[in-house]
């Protein structure tokens, strides 16, 4: 079925399906049709859904999928070829890497959460939570949904949970909740920014399958940590856990956004020994 054939059935089922958003006209154009099922996905409550539009709803996000330059992470240069002269071995594991992390084939992906952890409710918000949760689908909030309500509170900052990752090229996603700075930044900030690091490669040491896990700068955007701080508590705590599982993971991905994270992140690993 031809992607954009997709696309108006899914349109025509998450509009009818929502009683709140009233649409008169349905856009012409390939690219509004393609945001406006964004915005559906993006403000749906988790509740269940007929089994042949999920399949149709799968199908679309797969091809979508397929037609990015998905990257394969053990073909990514290491730190150590890139920034460290001394080659210190642990650096042999870790690579940073500026791109799209919902384009990358790791076992697992972190995703840098809220603590209700069912995504962003906001319409094409610019968040990883959003874009993530945008490429999986919908099945990833039905997930988180399900393990929220089993736990049946808001998720601490600095824990981690996992689920499936559904459309995404990674198996798994790892979702985690960083600390929000209002004022000063605060010891106890810099230590729950640890523990998202931490938590997160504790969680993926309990599956096996795991061996590369690719994380997002978390909490230095929409919570406004220094992202010169976060950058060196990511690499810190990262490198001293390695240090105490050395043979745990083949890669750790640093992922950046932007270029002004890439150069923090490439300072610490030129300067690290």
């Amino acid at each position: 079925m031809k992607k954009e054939t997709l696309l108006n059935k899914l349109l025509s089922y998450f509009i009818a399906e929502n009683n709140e958003m009233k649409i008169m006209d349905m856009p012409s154009d390939y690219i509004e049709k393609r945001r406006l099922l964004r915005v559906l996905m993006n403000i749906r409550i988790p509740q269940p859904i007929d089994s042949n539009i999920l399949k149709l709803h799968d199908d679309f996000l797969l091809e979508e999928t397929k037609e990015k330059n998905i990257v394969n992470p053990y073909e990514l240069h290491t730190v150590a070829e890139d920034f460290n002269e001394t080659k210190t071995p642990l650096l042999t594991k870790l690579v940073l890497w500026q791109g799209d992390i919902t384009t990358i084939a790791v076992d697992a992906i972190v995703n840098a959460a809220n603590s209700k952890m069912l995504g962003c409710f906001v319409p094409l918000h610019r968040c990883i939570d959003n874009a993530i949760h945008s490429a999986a689908g919908i099945e990833l909030r039905l997930e988180c949904n399900e393990i929220m309500e089993k736990q049946g509170f808001d998720e601490p900052t600095g824990h981690a949970k996992i689920t499936k990752a559904y459309n995404l090229p990674s198996k798994y996603v790892l979702h985690t909740v960083g600390p929000i700075i209002y004022d000063n930044l605060s010891e106890e900030d810099c230590r729950l920014l640890a523990s998202c690091y931490t938590s997160c490669l504790e969680k993926a040491s309990e599956y096996d399958v795991i061996k590369t896990v690719a994380f997002c700068c978390i909490s230095t955007g929409e919570f406004r940590f220094p992202k010169n701080i976060a950058s060196k508590i990511a690499v810190e705590t990262v490198c001293n856990w390695l240090k105490v599982n050395p043979n745990r993971f083949d890669r750790i991905i640093f992922n950046v956004f932007t270029r002004e994270d890439y150069n923090e992140y490439a300072r610490l690993f030129r300067e690290y020994n």
